[in-house]
């Protein structure tokens, strides 16, 4: 099993940037993915950004096409999520999650089912 712990939320004001990380510890670390969703008060989770091992392929949602970029760090077994441009309806706690399955990663990476562990989230506040 994997651990994941995120960080680098906080209060930022529109047209601000923040760097989220997302570590990954455990005896193994072999994801087939990573990505980022985020949940709104009284809304569901929803997918943020993503990225398939094998390949290093990058998928995003509309809402942050252009103001997001996620990235990797093999070594530091780290994921991050820089945000820039940010707007009030970024705020969240934005969460972290990992799959080894390839078949999630090929067909499901957008769909919260698509990860098999978590991490406990960190919050983003951007205030107008």
């Amino acid at each position: 099993q994997v651990q994941l712990v995120e960080s680098g939320g906080g209060l930022v004001q529109a047209g601000g940037s923040l760097r989220l990380s997302c570590a990954a510890s455990g005896r193994t670390f072999s994801p087939s993915a990573m990505g980022w969703f985020r949940q709104a008060p009284e809304k569901e989770r929803e997918f943020v950004a993503a990225i398939r091992w094998s390949g290093g392929s990058l998928v995003y949602a509309d809402s942050v096409k252009g103001r997001f970029t996620i990235s990797r760090d093999n070594v530091k077994r780290t994921v991050y999520l820089q945000m820039n441009s940010l707007k009030p309806e970024d705020t969240a706690v934005y969460y972290c999650g990992i799959t080894e399955s390839r078949w999630k990663a090929a067909v499901q990476i957008m769909d919260v089912m698509g990860y098999d562990d978590w991490g406990q989230g960190t919050q983003v506040t951007v205030s107008s």
